[in-house]
């Protein structure tokens, strides 16, 4: 039955099917490790850890009950156990302890309900459009802003042909694959979806980012009667850095009366100083700044009409971005398409703590024919176009950087006039070799169908669907460790160090103490090492202990208490 398996009887139950799942009963135990983690409950039921993955997934009878699974599967990334081999280093009753088990799955079992879980194409992205509906109801009141940037997940395996994506953080073109990340104004993740071959930020734009969230969105009563009121109120703003910039993909989304923020791509020249105006504005940390901002009316080359906002950097350097958004002031403008760098906090911070990148499946799958790419024999021509423009620049500038000294002679002046009529041959048969190869990737399409890609240029693709699965598990539990970081941070001077102390608090160990007659689970964590962030978690207890939080399965109040008070 492995180590730590207590419950023998249960567990024949199960093995011989006459047990759905194992009932969940606490018991009595004492400096149970990593018990903080108990103190996410609370808070992972809130953000929908349970509340619709019984309609979306379903288990086998046997001992581990999917409300188990999922939320051990949350507490795994909140202790940031980086994959399912590693719970081979935990001890598998006292995490057990936590769910009210005699221990945790082995590896092999997780394997298997995983696969279980994992084999319907889909359903995950399916569950993660649910939360992320439930998730945009829990924003403030205000205009809705969505956040859209592509993260690139390397590839070191050998299983999987993926294509080539320029990775910036490695500054080298790798095999990797493509997520395009839909994000709130704190950074906080709604949805991901994965190209199969990545076409660009535009593309994905078009075809798949605003499309999802045009069936997302919700439309609050207030705003749709401003909507109704005022034609320049946007049903909601996209947002995204200057490689989505595209008049025409503008003009589309404001047809649909969806707004654009983004950086100007291509800044005419610098405005005088005098326009730029200095104001006070809020960071959605709730940090205060200054910022010299000056506005004009632009017009794309298509005809749009955008406006056109500039910020003054202390070195004169001058930021401009674009809007289609006529309703927000200036500033807010600013401030918005400056908060774009909490998503990329959010990457950063997920890659770190949360093994974002991590490979989850082995294998690899074929590429829906219907997919397109680059065609290898137009990427060719292309290299070698640049290659010759490139020789033409260096023929040119040797050609005009050529002079004689004096005092001139004749053989000086013979040999200058050889040297130089020779490099205009030069000039000139590079030109002609430019010139055809344009005309010979003019004749090339640019992009053909995968399925006609010659055998060793075709792509294969990750498997998606358990990765996407294990990635909405670990958007829940980040976003449950930010509701908590704003409580902790009402209690600390230094709010930055709020999720250090958070993955402290995870740590803890605690008692556990069940008492069936008031249907109550107390967990009396342990000190911590100072007192400042004593009274930081006896805040959290407290706020979470309001909440009345059941849990799951059981009739059992989960109460916290630090130490002994």
């Amino acid at each position: 039955m492995g180590n730590g398996a207590t419950r023998a009887l249960d567990r024949v139950s199960a093995a011989i099917g006459q047990l759905a799942s194992a009932p969940i009963q606490f018991e009595a135990s004492g400096d149970v490790p990593r018990a903080g983690l108990l103190l996410a409950v609370p808070a992972l039921l809130s953000m929908g850890l349970l509340r619709s993955s019984a309609e979306r997934y379903a288990l086998p009878p046997g001992y581990y009950g999917l409300n188990s699974i999922l939320l051990l599967l949350a507490m795994m990334a909140l202790a940031r156990v980086k994959s399912i081999e590693q719970l081979r280093y935990v001890l598998p009753g006292e995490m057990g302890n936590l769910l009210g088990l005699d221990r945790v799955p082995e590896v092999r079992t997780w394997r298997s309900k995983l696969a279980i879980l994992s084999q319907e194409k889909g359903r995950a992205a399916r569950w993660n459009s649910e939360l992320a509906q439930v998730w945009m109801g829990l924003g403030p009141e205000a205009e809705a802003m969505f956040y859209v940037d592509g993260h690139v997940r390397v590839y070191h395996g050998q299983a999987a042909q993926l294509p080539r994506h320029y990775v910036a953080r490695q500054k080298l073109y790798l095999r990797a694959t493509a997520d395009y990340w839909i994000n709130a104004f704190d950074g906080q993740p709604f949805f991901y979806i994965n190209q199969e071959i990545d076409h660009g930020l535009v593309q994905a734009l078009r075809n798949d980012v605003v499309p999802w969230l045009e069936k997302q969105v919700p439309i609050g009563a207030e705003h749709q009667r401003r909507m109704e009121a005022d034609r320049q109120v946007p049903w909601f703003t996209v947002v995204f850095d200057r490689e989505g910039y595209s008049p025409d993909l503008f003009v589309e989304l404001e047809r649909k009366r969806i707004a654009v923020l983004s950086y100007h791509r291509y800044p005419a020249e610098d405005w005088p100083v005098e326009e730029f105006q200095a104001q006070t504005l809020r960071l959605s940390n709730g940090e205060t700044v200054r910022f010299r901002l000056a506005e004009r009316d632009t017009r794309a080359p298509n005809g749009l009409q955008m406006r056109e906002v500039r910020k003054l950097t202390g070195e004169g350097h001058q930021v401009a971005l674009v809007s289609t958004n006529r309703s927000l002031p200036a500033g807010q403008l600013a401030v918005s398409l400056f908060a774009r760098w909490a998503q990329e906090n959010y990457f950063r911070y997920m890659r770190q703590h949360y093994a974002l990148d991590r490979l989850v499946e082995f294998g690899s799958e074929a590429i829906s024919e219907t997919e397109v790419a680059v065609n290898p024999a137009w990427r060719i021509l292309q290299n070698e176009v640049r290659k010759h423009h490139a020789a033409l620049r260096n023929a040119r500038a040797q050609l005009a950087g050529r002079s004689l000294s004096a005092p001139l002679s004749d053989p000086d002046v013979t040999r200058y006039e050889l040297q130089q009529g020779h490099q205009r041959d030069h000039i000139e048969q590079l030109q002609r070799q430019l010139d055809h190869l344009k005309l010979q990737r003019k004749a090339t399409p640019h992009h053909i169908p995968v399925k006609d890609l010659p055998e060793k240029d075709r792509f294969t693709r990750l498997p998606p669907e358990r990765k996407h699965f294990i990635d909405t598990i670990k958007m829940i539990s980040y976003r449950a460790e930010t509701s908590m970081v704003a409580i902790v941070r009402e209690r600390l001077s230094r709010t930055d160090d709020a999720r250090a102390l958070l993955r402290q608090i995870y740590d803890l160990e605690a008692d556990l103490i069940p008492h069936p007659e008031t249907s109550t689970l107390l967990v009396k964590l342990h000190h911590l090492t100072q007192a400042a962030h004593d009274a930081a978690l006896q805040h959290l207890c407290d706020q979470l202990n309001e909440t009345e939080t059941v849990f799951p399965e059981t009739d059992m109040r989960i109460r916290f208490q630090v130490g002994s008070s």
